[in-house]
Formats: C-alpha cells, structure tokens, sequence
C-alpha cells in the first residue's frame, strides 16, 4: 500500500491535466498540485482548493485561514502538518487562479474527476471528515443548499462529519451573525478531533 499510495501523489504532483487554463487566468501560473495525505490519516480535512499563498509554499492551509482552522480543530501546525494523522484532501489540488477582477476562480471539476476518488481509497477511513466550505460539500454531500443551512445542519451528518464555513477572515462577518456556531460546532469538532487523534 505504501508504494501504491507513494505511487499516487506522484502523479497528483506531476499532473498538468489545467495548465492551458490557469495560463489563460490573470495570474497565468503554472500547474503545483498540493499533496498533502497519507494512509490511516485520522482526520480528513475536505478544502476547496488552494489559495496563492498555498500554492507559493505548496502546504494546505499556509495562510491566516489555515491558523483559524487549526484553531477551530484544537491542533497545533505540528499536528496539522503530519499527515499519519491528519490528511489534507481539496476539491482540487491547484490554485485556481484569479480572474479579471481579481476574484478566486473555481475549482476545476476536472480534478475532481480524475483524482478524488482514488485519493479517497488510499487515505482509507477516518474517524472525523471536515467538508469546508460550500465547494467541498456540494461534491461531498450533493447538497446544494446555502453554506448557512448546511452548517446549521451539523448534528444531522454522518457521525464524524462537520460541515464548517471556509475559515477566511472574510468570513468573520458570517461567524458574528451566527454564535452558535462558536458556541455549539467548535467544542464538539475540538472533541471529536481529540478523540480520533488519541487513539
């Protein structure tokens, strides 16, 4: 399993499938997918796919989102980073780009389709998955509702699964209307971070 799964992120990192589209984007960057996952991870952190900073560094979560997650999770970047225990599985493994305004662009569904599920089986089961923002829990869940409902949701989920809004600090607004989010998500995903991490 180790080679096969060593074999995999090999290919993920070699993988160009979006080079004439992100050269078309106004940052007109090359392809550098973020692996970031081994087998019989704990945790599965589910992003959307990473930012510029992420894809400068070439580590997931690399950016003040990155530190408000690991402090939602109750981990340090030691943790985080290790990926016996935490695995880092995005919608899409490049950074997407930039459009003419300067908005983030989409995740290529491509990536999706040619890489997720195959990651998924040779990461094996976690014990806590974390869809994070509305991309990745379209493609997780199917769910098309509102980032607001479906977090709002959470005691509804698979048990081990927090649908979380995309920790950016453009999202601060998003947790001042909602505290309960704070209040009732967070200790029980601290909880059930701990727990899967201890065993």
């Amino acid at each position: 399993m180790t080679q096969d799964i060593e074999t995999l992120k090999d290919s993920i990192r070699g993988c160009r499938i979006c080079a004439d589209r992100f050269a078309a984007t106004k940052t007109a960057h090359a392809p550098r997918p973020c692996v970031w996952f081994d087998a019989g991870a704990r945790v599965l952190v589910c992003g959307q796919a990473p930012g510029l900073r992420v894809h400068e560094a070439g580590k997931p979560f690399f950016d003040r989102s990155g530190d408000r997650l690991r402090d939602w999770m109750g981990v340090s970047e030691e943790v985080f980073y290790d990926t016996s225990r935490v695995a880092v599985l995005p919608t899409a493994f490049c950074f997407p780009g930039y459009d003419a305004k300067g908005s983030d662009l989409p995740p290529p569904p491509i990536c999706w389709e040619t890489w997720h599920a195959r990651a998924l089986e040779a990461i094996g089961p976690v014990r806590v998955r974390l869809l994070i923002g509305g991309y990745s829990f379209r493609r997780h869940l199917n769910d098309k509702r509102p980032v607001r409902e479906v977090v709002m949701d959470w005691r509804r989920q698979a048990p081990g699964t927090f649908v979380l809004p995309h920790p950016s600090w453009r999202n601060t607004a998003f947790l001042r209307r909602n505290p309960w989010f704070e209040a009732e998500v967070l200790p029980e995903l601290k909880l059930a971070v701990a727990a899967a991490l201890s065993e």
